[in-house]
């Protein structure tokens, strides 16, 4: 297990910035390139430059990077982002080497050693690949390694997007149990709306959802990358809700930002740290299947914090096994939770719309059991 180092205090503050013992950089791929679309070894060396500083001042760094694709482009005399999935692949394969390669020499310079953590969606939503990912980060951490994180675009099965890489940061941030995280980006941080748009004004500070529903975030991405604002705001409300603040702004002040200065954008916490699962369930799980629930049912799960039993089931969809994470819904087909399943699919139907009792009587003690037990559940929305 990683704990998080002696003498670490909550983040209340940016000055509490600088005395984080823990800290997840994420950067994006217009941060490293030129304007070409290649990538930038002054912009890389300068990130590099700000980071050894940090991990010599005794830190823990671990870096999330984007730019595998980007870094791919030149060597392969593309212009442009592709956009079907085999040349991205390609790009990636060819350019991970490289972008891995010029930080691997850049932090050795300062007598640093890297290690390359590839991940997948996997890696952050089937429960067995997310305790492998954790058990890699603490031994890395333990040696003084400093990580260096990307998602494994060359063997994604799905859409790659640039801008997964923001969400990926926010639950390596609880995954490590990091005390802040960083997000560089192109901008300057958040807006009031697009920057450049009259009337438009940096928002130094973001305290609560409240604050980021009056502003107009933009969706848009760079021509390199396509992550836009709306992906680092949702990855700043996962490391947030989980007690981790959150400093976005762009990547030459990076240094400024570690060393707690009025850069950029602080999102305060708004949760406290919570174990791995809940924040895994909440934010990274991909469902096997859906348990529909009766009014009486959302009500206790909802609002009492109770267990999902038989009783309050009233459909059941999908194939999963017990242990697989499901949603709960509402008889709207609103999704109020999720949470690992007791019972295997198959077993459901027999039993839901039932008391544990008569299940009990009939079946054998075994069945007295929850569907969904309320320490394996988190209650969404």
């Amino acid at each position: 297990m990683i704990n998080s180092p002696a003498g670490t205090r909550p983040m209340t503050d940016r000055a509490a910035l600088r005395d984080a013992r823990r800290v997840v950089i994420k950067v994006g791929s217009s941060s490293l390139t030129s304007d070409g679309g290649a990538l930038d070894p002054d912009r890389l060396a300068g990130l590099v430059d700000a980071l050894a500083a940090r991990h010599r001042a005794g830190a823990e760094v671990v870096l999330v990077s984007s730019g595998a694709i980007a870094a791919g482009l030149v060597p392969l005399g593309l212009t442009r982002r592709p956009r079907d999935l085999p040349l991205q692949q390609a790009a990636a394969a060819v350019g991970q080497g490289l972008l891995v390669e010029q930080y691997a020499s850049r932090f050795a310079a300062h007598e640093i050693t890297t290690g390359q953590v590839l991940l997948t969606v996997d890696d952050v939503t089937r429960r067995s690949h997310y305790r492998n990912a954790h058990r890699t980060f603490a031994k890395l951490l333990e040696l003084g390694v400093l990580p260096v994180v990307n998602e494994n675009d060359t063997v994604a099965t799905s859409e790659i997007r640039f801008g997964d890489n923001d969400r990926l940061a926010a639950l390596v941030a609880h995954l490590v149990h990091a005390d802040a995280l960083v997000l560089l980006s192109d901008v300057d941080g958040l807006w009031t709306d697009k920057p450049g748009t009259p009337g438009a004004v940096p928002v130094p500070q973001v305290h609560s959802r409240t604050d980021i529903d009056k502003i107009n975030i933009s969706a848009t991405g760079s021509a390199v990358g396509t992550g836009g604002m709306i992906t680092k705001v949702d990855a700043a409300a996962i490391a947030t809700s989980a007690g981790i603040p959150v400093v976005l702004t762009v990547a030459a002040n990076c240094r400024r930002a570690l060393a707690g200065e009025p850069v950029g954008t602080i999102f305060h916490p708004t949760g406290k740290r919570r174990p791995a699962r809940l924040l895994w369930l909440a934010h990274a799980s991909s469902t096997s299947g859906d348990l529909w629930l009766d009014a009486g049912a959302v009500r206790a799960v909802v609002e009492r914090k109770a267990s999902l039993l038989p009783a309050g089931v009233t459909r059941v969809e999908g194939a999963f096994s017990a242990g697989d994470p499901v949603n709960l819904r509402g008889p709207s087909g609103q999704v109020v939770a999720r949470g690992l399943a007791g019972f295997d699919a198959s077993e459901l139907p027999s039993l839901i719309g039932r008391s544990t009792r008569e299940l009990g009587a009939e079946f054998g003690p075994e069945y007295e059991r929850t569907v969904v037990h309320r320490d394996a559940l988190v209650v969404l929305g």
